[in-house]
């Protein structure tokens, strides 16, 4: 599970030297997916775009990547339940684009996050009956109810695609 305490607000406030909101934008998008958090080439191009080290490109995509996941899981959906989420001393227009950033994005964050998690198969129609035995030769076989059941389910098995 995705928790605040791993988030460091002070690291995200290096987007302020982002270009423009397109760059914020993209950055976003990218820094949900886990294994663009680990990517080189997005921490080489983040750094290059605004300017920072690799240390702190890389701590950047972790806090935004970890602020994400918490609020996709948390289930959060207004600016009134994101906003609080941020410090006092946080940067107040980074703060409200950032907000803005994620409201746009959760329905699709939260449909990525359902297709790509592990699950059991799911049932879609089951039948059953019990039966008795009425006549056998043997009176210890005779009125043991058995139970049947059938269950058709579906099994979602994601494609898996492999670099």
């Amino acid at each position: 599970m995705a928790s605040l305490s791993d988030v460091k607000f002070a690291a995200l406030e290096l987007l302020l030297k982002a270009s423009s909101k397109d760059t914020v934008r993209h950055l976003c998008g990218e820094s949900f997916s886990s294994s663009a958090v680990c990517s080189n080439r997005l921490v080489e191009s983040t750094a290059t775009n605004l300017s920072v080290t690799s240390e702190e490109a890389q701590q950047l995509l972790h806090s935004l990547h970890h602020l994400i996941r918490y609020i996709v899981f948390k289930g959060l959906t207004s600016a009134d339940e994101i906003l609080p989420l941020f410090p006092k001393e946080f940067h107040q227009s980074l703060k409200n684009l950032l907000t803005k950033m994620f409201l746009e994005n959760i329905p699709t964050w939260r449909t990525e996050a359902q297709a790509n998690q592990v699950s059991l198969p799911q049932m879609i129609d089951f039948d059953w009956r019990v039966d008795v035995k009425t006549a056998s030769d043997n009176i210890n076989r005779m009125a043991v109810p058995s139970c049947l059941l059938q269950m058709k389910i579906y099994w979602y098995l994601p494609s898996l695609v492999f670099p």
